[in-house]
């Protein structure tokens, strides 16, 4: 862990090649490299939908779009007690967004926002940063919805950095380092795949 003091789409992309991603300290703001050890993915084949979840997707009860809202999907993860997500990453990742490195899913009730996540996405790999939900499940169904989505694009790799039980329930786990570091090399030096 190092200390950074702006966050540069060069170096982001750098990092992220490399294992690591940016975070700034809760109180300071100083924003800091991580790598996590172990680290968490999501293997593709291996996510989990509830049976409620699995039922309100059926029902149409969400609508998904990918790309249409990027910053407000930003923004929502931003909207909790504490957050990472100050406006220095909302204007980096912005530029990454613009430059096709960064994406995000979008979950809809009607017109309303209700859920979304966003990452940067580099090769077959996969970076999952932060998701949200302002509706019962809707977090659950960004991830359900960008899952397909790597899926269909051929991807390999689905990063959500650390594991915490939300995570573990649906499908995701701890590799060492050493693994998830070959797995990221593998997946990176495919052609871009979003």
């Amino acid at each position: 862990m190092s200390l950074i003091t702006t966050l540069d789409v060069e170096e982001l992309l750098g990092a992220y090649v490399s294992g690591y991603f940016p975070m700034p300290e809760p109180k300071t703001q100083e924003v800091r490299w991580y790598f996590p050890d172990p680290r968490a993915i999501l293997p593709l084949d291996e996510f989990h939908c509830s049976r409620s979840l699995s039922k309100k997707i059926k029902q149409g009860l969400f609508s998904q779009t990918s790309d249409k809202a990027f910053v407000e999907v930003m923004k929502g993860c931003a909207a909790r007690k504490e957050t990472w997500i100050n406006e220095e990453f909302i204007r980096a990742y912005s530029e990454l967004h613009k430059l096709g490195f960064a994406h995000s899913i979008e979950v809809w009730r009607g017109k309303k926002l209700i859920g979304g996540v966003y990452g940067v996405s580099i090769g077959a790999a996969f970076f999952a940063e932060s998701k949200f939900h302002i509706e019962t499940d809707a977090s659950k169904a960004a991830l359900f919805y960008l899952v397909q989505e790597l899926k269909n694009r051929g991807f390999s790799l689905l990063e959500v950095q650390f594991l915490t039980p939300h995570l573990k329930s649906l499908g995701a786990r701890n590799i060492p380092s050493k693994k998830y570091l070959s797995l990221l090399k593998n997946a990176v030096l495919e052609p871009q795949k979003w």
